[in-house]
């Protein structure tokens, strides 16, 4: 196998045939690893079409539970989550406000959405925290695996206005938006935009292991990796 086909994604469409019409249904895509990972590793992936169903209550807790229990500098735990269904279309939509126009089209359909701040200075001296942004990413990259262990799915985006956030969620001073997630069940690829379509149907590549990892010092190849 060649380096770029261990890149690419293995993607799976299933089809759906109806009155002599094919329609597509929800997607997986599966990534081809160069080395053994975890299975709920190899199934992760970013999603834009989501279904029209809801996430079940208990779900959505054992998904928070999970990025309760993340790690973090001083058990600090500086991650909130504000967290907005559509069952309660006055707070979605005010969450849905906060993203930038072109992610609204798609995380509309997304049956939650969530805006992930972090507290920037410690409880108990008051100094500011530099591993704040890193520990809530922790705890979202958490909150990803548990999702993907009861099926959901969950798509990060840097596209949104923190300041917006700031303002209509009310995030006190101190505390800064990070990041906008939506989560859900996979939808069909066919509901979006052509030109995110065709985002949705493309393998995902990542860098060589070679490329990012060192030994000893920056730029030393370890002699371990292949």
């Amino acid at each position: 196998m060649t380096s770029s086909e261990r890149n690419n994604a293995m993607i799976t469409a299933p089809l759906c045939v109806c009155c002599n019409r094919a329609y597509h249904v929800a997607m997986e895509k599966r990534i081809s690893a160069a080395h053994p990972i975890h299975e709920l590793i190899a199934r992760r992936w970013s999603p834009r079409a989501f279904a029209d169903r809801a996430v079940e209550p208990q779900k959505l807790q054992t998904v928070m539970e999970a990025a309760r229990w993340a790690p973090s500098s001083s058990n600090e735990q500086p991650w909130h989550f504000i967290v907005a269904t559509k069952d309660q279309p006055t707070d979605f939509h005010r969450v849905l406000s906060c993203l930038v126009e072109k992610n609204q089209q798609w995380a509309q359909h997304a049956p939650v959405l969530m805006i992930a701040a972090t507290a920037l200075h410690f409880r108990k001296h008051g100094t500011a925290n530099r591993h704040a942004y890193y520990d809530t990413g922790q705890a979202v990259a958490y909150m990803t695996l548990q999702a993907t262990a009861l099926g959901l799915y969950i798509h990060q985006m840097a596209g949104f206005s923190p300041e917006t956030a700031q303002k209509e969620l009310q995030i006190p001073e101190r505390v800064e938006a990070v990041t906008a997630i939506a989560m859900g069940y996979l939808g069909d690829p066919q509901q979006l935009p052509e030109d995110l379509r065709q985002r949705e149907l493309a393998p995902g590549t990542r860098k060589s292991t070679q490329e990012f990892v060192f030994e000893g010092r920056w730029g030393q190849k370890p002699v371990w990796l292949t």
